[in-house]
């Protein structure tokens, strides 16, 4: 993914950087372990300007999923609501993809993370659909993976966490090594679960069902 970072910004605990000055530690906890949040929104061309979709569920669904891993979120959601917006006005953005983050500082490493920073981030660029359109038009090439969604109990799976997406990274990697755009994911029971970033929907009998 090309991303045109010329004159781009990411707003970062508070303040605006430049987007290559926007940097964290070497010994952040969630680098080493992947106890970060985060969210992936995307922002619309209308006639009015640009439209998030579902602002507000996205930034609920960042704060549970926060929680979820016991971190606390510095900043009220309508304070980030606003930023989500401020970002594409900053990036002179009409529709693009915003990525806010919450990730843990550098204060200590070990399992136990405790007393360490909370930080919050939010970019924005352009970035066209996650699947080739023409690829989605002929129809896409799917397999089913090697590796299993991982069980409801092995980790917080409900929660968009960082370190969760090892799992949907090696799925992934796995279909595009054998010619496939994407994968379909099956529990630990072998039941139908995901795709490697998509809900998996299926329409029977007139009923949908995911």
């Amino acid at each position: 993914m090309f991303v045109n970072t010329e004159k781009k910004f990411i707003w970062k605990n508070g303040e605006f950087l430049s987007w290559d000055n926007t940097n964290v530690h070497i010994l952040s906890h969630t680098l080493h372990y992947g106890t970060g949040v985060f969210e992936g929104v995307r922002a619309y061309k209308t006639e009015k300007g640009a439209a998030i979709f579902r602002l507000s569920d996205h930034t609920t669904r960042l704060f549970d999923a926060a929680s979820k891993i016991n971190i606390e979120i510095p900043f009220s959601k309508e304070e980030l609501n606003v930023i989500q917006c401020n970002i594409l006005n900053q990036n002179s953005l009409d529709e693009g993809y915003i990525r806010p983050i919450v990730y843990l500082g550098n204060e200590g490493l070990g399992l136990r993370a405790k007393d360490l920073s909370v930080n919050v981030a939010v970019a924005a660029w352009e970035w066209p659909s996650y699947m080739d359109p023409e690829a989605v038009e002929k129809g896409l090439k799917v397999r089913t993976s090697s590796y299993a969604r991982h069980h409801v109990n092995a980790t917080m799976c409900k929660a968009k966490a960082c370190g969760n997406y090892l799992n949907s990274m090696l799925a992934f990697r796995e279909a595009n090594d054998s010619d496939c755009d994407e994968v379909i994911m099956l529990d630990t029971e072998g039941f139908v679960a995901e795709g490697s970033a998509e809900n998996f929907f299926m329409v029977r009998d007139g009923i949908i069902y995911t």
